[in-house]
């Protein structure tokens, strides 16, 4: 059981020495940071001191930037006339059930130069401006 005289302070961490605060602290005039140099003035970023300067200098900058948009699933106009028929609807829940496109949830287009044989509606589906002009 825990009694009185074995409670403990707890234990901190050290305090970090405060440096150029003074002569009587120890540290004043020069702060441990020397005579002259480039090291001994402000203004010189740590990067520099810990070596880290050809390291970042050395490491690929990568270019550009990646959209957050997702891409567009494309499907072809001769992929809907071969695997729907007359009156149906073009969704994206019907295009994954028929295998055309991967998932349900990533957009998808409708695209080609071909003849739109079959008569379907669609929804929810992006259209290119030469099968939107075909459905008109």
């Amino acid at each position: 059981m825990l009694s009185l005289n074995e409670i403990q302070k707890p234990h901190h961490q050290k305090r970090r020495k405060r440096v150029g605060r003074g002569n009587a602290s120890g540290h004043g005039t020069y702060s441990t940071r020397g005579l002259k140099g480039q090291k001994s003035r402000s203004g010189v970023s740590n990067l520099k001191r810990l070596g880290m300067r050809m390291q970042l200098l050395q490491t690929p900058k990568i270019r550009g930037f990646k959209s957050d948009k997702l891409k567009n699933q494309a499907v072809s106009v001769k992929a809907i006339n071969a695997s729907f028929k007359d009156g149906e609807v073009v969704s994206l829940l019907t295009l994954k059930e028929r295998g055309l496109i991967a998932n349900s949830k990533v957009p998808a287009k409708i695209l080609g130069k071909e003849i739109l044989t079959v008569k379907v509606t669609f929804s929810g589906v992006k259209l290119s401006a030469s099968v939107a002009a075909q459905v008109k």
